[in-house]
């Protein structure tokens, strides 16, 4: 069957029920782990920003902050992959579109399955919000289980 998992979350209570199938699947058939998350991207401070004196972010502050984000958000996923005795990983990427990082993530860790949690958002939600879950099935070539 699959021997290595990419879960991906974002610390929210769907994304949750994504790392506990993932987690649960996994220790049954004796696969690895990657825990992922995608951190919003550096943005550059505007002229605006510059010029009223706002407090400016340095790109190593970003990434400095960013590695802590990921670290809060993967904390969970990893208490309960260390609960089960699994072998894991971790990883994250600053990028604007999770479902890109999330594929890339994928085949950088060369893994052979991607276990995610959707929020099942219909209409002018899905509109406004997207969805990341369909967005990876649309480009991802590998199986995707999708837990709602």
């Amino acid at each position: 069957m699959y021997k290595h998992i990419l879960i991906p979350t974002d610390g929210s209570e769907v994304a949750e029920k994504g790392v506990v199938a993932g987690v649960e699947y996994a220790r049954e058939v004796g696969a690895s782990v990657t825990f992922f998350t995608a951190v919003p991207e550096y943005q550059p401070p505007s002229e605006g920003e510059v010029l009223a004196r706002a407090k400016v972010v340095s790109f190593a502050e970003h990434e400095q902050n960013s590695k802590q984000l990921a670290e809060r958000i993967l904390a969970t996923a990893v208490a309960r992959a260390r609960a089960v005795g699994l072998v894991f990983s971790t990883d994250h990427e600053c990028k604007n579109h999770p479902w890109e990082a999330i594929v890339d993530a994928a085949k950088r860790h060369g893994c052979d399955a991607i276990i995610m949690g959707s929020h099942g958002r219909k209409g002018l939600s899905r509109l406004f919000h997207g969805s990341q879950a369909i967005d990876v099935l649309t480009h991802s070539e590998l199986p995707t289980l999708v837990v709602r």
